[in-house]
């Protein structure tokens, strides 16, 4: 594997951090404000229901699914930049011996 320097692992986890506490207090704010702030968006309308209740039946799992999709972009992402290597990682699974 590739030696990487300390100082560009450490804002490396930083950044993933980072974002994971990003993504957790997102979802965070969709599960529970939409239940905390029901009554005011119950004056609002999404396809022929009250916002509200369309947030708590399919909302919240369409926005979790984004949130899961752009998590695996932005990893991709964090990882070509700072020089993570894809392909020892695709040899290492596949049960293929690991060369030094």
């Amino acid at each position: 594997m590739k030696i990487v320097d300390k100082k560009d692992a450490e804002k490396y986890f930083k950044l993933r951090t980072i974002m994971i506490f990003s993504f957790l207090l997102l979802a965070l704010a969709v599960s529970f404000g939409v239940a905390a702030f029901a009554e005011f968006f119950s004056q609002f309308t999404f396809m022929g229901m009250p916002l509200h209740y369309y947030m708590g039946a399919q909302g919240a799992i369409v926005i979790f699914i984004v949130l899961l999709f752009l998590n695996a972009v932005i990893s991709d992402r964090l990882d070509k930049r700072f020089g993570i290597d894809d392909a020892k990682n695709e040899q290492i699974d596949e049960g293929k011996s690991f060369d030094q």
